[in-house]
C-alpha cells in the first residue's frame, strides 16, 4: 500500500533453486538434478513484483521445472489474488498452456538477450497500472 498498490498482489514471478541435500535427509524425498549436477531437492518460490514471499514447493531435485511448478502455481491460484506470472525459459512449453486451461493464469516467459552469459539483472521495461491482461 506504501508503493500506492493494491494490498493484493496482481502478478508474480515463479522461479526454482537446486541445492544439495544434508546426510541426514531421507534418500526418498531427494533427487538428481543432472542440469545443475545436485542431488537434493529443488524449491519453487513464488513472489509478487515487489519480492515479497508468496508461496514456496518443496519436490526432489530431480523434478523438471515445469512439472514441479504445476504444484506452486496450484497454491497460488487458491490462496491469492495472482493470476498473471512472470517465468524464465525454463518453464516454457506445456506448462503455459496447463495454467491457462486449469487456472485461467497467464505465465510471460522472459527471455533473456541472447549475447547475454551467465546471470544478469535486467533494467525495468515498462511500468502497468492497472489489472493485469487476461
Amino acid at each position: 500500500m506504501a508503493e500506492g498498490r493494491d494490498a493484493e498482489p496482481s502478478a508474480g514471478v515463479i522461479d526454482s533453486q537446486s541445492v544439495k541435500a544434508a546426510d541426514t535427509v531421507g534418500r526418498d524425498t531427494r533427487g538428481y538434478d543432472a542440469g545443475k549436477k545436485v542431488n537434493g531437492r529443488k524449491r519453487f518460490i513464488v513472489t509478487d513484483t515487489l519480492g515479497l514471499l508468496v508461496s514456496v514447493t518443496v519436490l526432489a531435485a530431480s523434478w523438471q521445472d515445469r512439472d514441479g511448478a504445476k504444484t506452486a502455481l496450484l497454491s497460488v491460484f487458491l490462496f491469492t489474488p495472482i493470476r498473471y506470472v512472470f517465468a524464465d525459459q525454463s518453464f516454457a512449453g506445456r506448462l503455459l498452456d496447463w495454467a491457462a486451461r486449469t487456472l485461467n493464469m497467464v505465465i510471460d516467459i522472459v527471455r533473456k538477450p541472447a549475447d547475454q552469459r551467465g546471470f544478469e539483472v535486467h533494467p525495468k521495461r515498462w511500468w502497468w497500472n492497472g489489472p493485469w491482461p487476461g
